[in-house]
């Protein structure tokens, strides 16, 4: 509840920075209530769409434009390849701290992951999360909008962020489709 309560007071503060524009990708106030959505009870990418919906009981609820690891294409197989992975996971932790504007992690690496990077004596990395734009930009704004710029996770707008924040209970399960 407290994460919600922070995400809350998020959107509050995104809408107010949204009213005086903004170039980080909040350009209007946008009004969320648990009484306009149903629930979220599934969550999937699409890396050739560069689409992440938010789902319940199949029907998309939400949907993102994101930025993907540097080099997208493929499932990530070690630490290092900057590739976004492909499978089926959890979102199982939430940093309201994180280097980007709010993560969620996804738990890269699965079983499957495991066993692929083992048989070849890879370390799989891990630490792919769902997030912001970096606290410290090294970009103007609009690259990170327009780019594949991370080291394998999957990247939306900060006002998205929130959304995405608000909307997705934990634990929910995760599709990174090709």
């Amino acid at each position: 509840m407290i994460f919600r309560n922070l995400a809350a007071m998020l959107l509050l503060a995104c809408a107010a920075v949204a009213a005086h524009g903004d170039s980080l990708g909040v350009s209007q106030p946008v009004a969320l209530t648990s009484d306009t959505l149903p629930p979220v009870d599934h969550v999937v990418v699409k890396k050739t769409e560069r689409r992440l919906y938010l789902m319940h009981g199949g029907n998309v609820v939400r949907s993102y434009h994101v930025a993907l690891g540097l080099f997208p294409v493929g499932q990530k197989e070690r630490s290092g390849d900057f590739r976004t992975p492909e499978g089926s996971y959890r979102l199982d932790a939430r940093n309201p701290r994180s280097d980007y504007f709010l993560s969620i992690k996804v738990s890269y690496p699965n079983p499957t992951d495991l066993k692929r990077a083992r048989a070849r004596h890879w370390d799989t990395g891990g630490s792919i999360m769902i997030h912001g734009l970096p606290n410290l930009m090294k970009h103007d704004p609009d690259y990170y909008l327009s780019h594949d710029w991370t080291d394998g996770c999957i990247a939306v707008s900060n006002a998205d962020m929130v959304e995405i924040w608000m909307l997705v209970p934990d634990a929910v399960p995760i599709d990174i489709d090709p």
